[in-house]
């Protein structure tokens, strides 16, 4: 994977404001969690950044996993039971992500979360698609899927095994059941 391209792109991307990075104040509890293994990787790295919090497991936060994991919807529930918590990264007031710089993430690509690492991508249905996501620049300048993982130096093969490793860290079995999921997803690779 080429990170530099990753890294410039996200870059001018968080100079221009709008980003993944960034929350809608009041949307705090749609933020994906971090699991142990994640959290051990943020640590590793900068022990004293902080950037965590505890958040619980709301029903828009619940909904929200569900619509992602549409063929995984009872394991979600049991692994991420109503009324209890997960760990997800802290947000500023401004809704951007504590480890959002200027320039970027300040954190490695290694030691990121896998959601921020797939981001914008996903696996519905078998293929490698894309978040519709307003204000990303590789979704603007690239357009198409095929585009986007060219513009950030990604693979579909990439995609497939962040997003394997992102539902093992969250207790999900990697390759579980794929189903389409709902309009917010473009599917143009």
């Amino acid at each position: 994977m080429n990170q530099t391209k990753d890294a410039y792109v996200c870059a001018r991307c968080a100079a221009v404001g709008a980003t993944c990075c960034r929350l809608n104040p009041g949307q705090e509890d749609i933020c994906f969690p971090v699991s142990e293994l994640e959290r051990q990787r943020i640590v590793e790295y900068g022990p004293r950044l902080g950037g965590l919090t505890g958040a619980p497991n709301s029903k828009s936060f619940l909904d929200n996993l569900r619509r992602l994991f549409p063929g995984d919807r009872a394991l979600v529930t049991r692994r991420f039971p109503p009324h209890g918590e997960h760990l997800r990264l802290a947000t500023r007031p401004d809704g951007a992500c504590a480890f959002l710089a200027p320039d970027g993430c300040v954190l490695p690509r290694e030691a990121r979360p896998y959601y921020c690492r797939l981001f914008p991508f996903w696996i519905s249905a078998g293929a490698v698609t894309a978040f519709e996501a307003r204000g990303c620049l590789a979704c603007t300048e690239a357009r198409t899927v095929a585009g986007m993982l060219e513009l950030l130096g990604m693979t579909p093969a990439n995609v497939r095994e962040l997003h394997g490793r992102l539902r093992l860290a969250w207790g999900l079995v990697p390759g579980g059941p794929e189903e389409p999921l709902p309009a917010k997803v473009e599917n143009n690779a």
